[in-house]
């Protein structure tokens, strides 16, 4: 085998790893967030207005006082597109006990706009573009990936951060407790 061939073998398992490993981390481990960077994280989500997918402003902090999921996700991103439609089921069925899922979408407002009209998601999509890592950044994504999710509780505290695919069951063990919350 040429030093080329195996320079491209190497380079191709290393980014393997690095994503499998980034993928397992998302799986494997929810992270509270530490208290002073987790109320700058809130400050910021809560202070944000973002354009949605009508072209409408909306304040982020209208959704105060509700258990909150905001997940941060790109129409390239196949892990955010796998989660999606689990995340249309909870909210549908959860929204009336107080659960608002948001999507914060760093993406180009053209492919946000044609995704969730060809998937007709039924939570608020706001187009965050590259700003919105900045955000994600603040909540506590150190390592900028995607899909990154946080949950606040209805007190306006991140409980959870998810780098990665969530899944709806694990999800579903961290918010329950917090719709029955005071």
């Amino acid at each position: 085998m040429s030093k080329l061939k195996q320079a491209i073998l190497f380079f191709g398992m290393a980014i393997i790893m690095l994503s499998a490993g980034i993928f397992l981390r998302g799986e494997f481990q929810s992270e509270p967030t530490p208290s002073e960077a987790n109320k700058r994280g809130v400050q910021a989500i809560f202070a944000s207005t973002l354009t949605d997918v009508n072209g409408e402003s909306q304040a982020i902090s209208q959704w105060k006082g509700k258990v909150l999921i905001v997940n941060f996700w790109a129409t390239w991103c196949a892990p955010c597109r796998e989660e999606i439609p689990e995340f249309m089921e909870m909210h549908a069925e959860y929204q009336d006990q107080g659960l608002q899922f948001i999507g914060i979408a760093i993406d180009s407002e053209d492919k946000v706009i044609a995704y969730n009209k060809e998937f007709g998601i039924n939570y608020p999509i706001l187009i965050g573009g590259l700003g919105g890592m900045t955000l994600a950044e603040a909540t506590g994504n150190a390592q900028g990936a995607l899909p990154y999710t946080i949950v606040i509780n209805k007190d306006g505290v991140i409980t959870n951060t998810f780098l990665g695919r969530v899944h709806q069951k694990r999800l579903e063990k961290v918010f329950k407790p917090l719709l029955k919350a005071g």
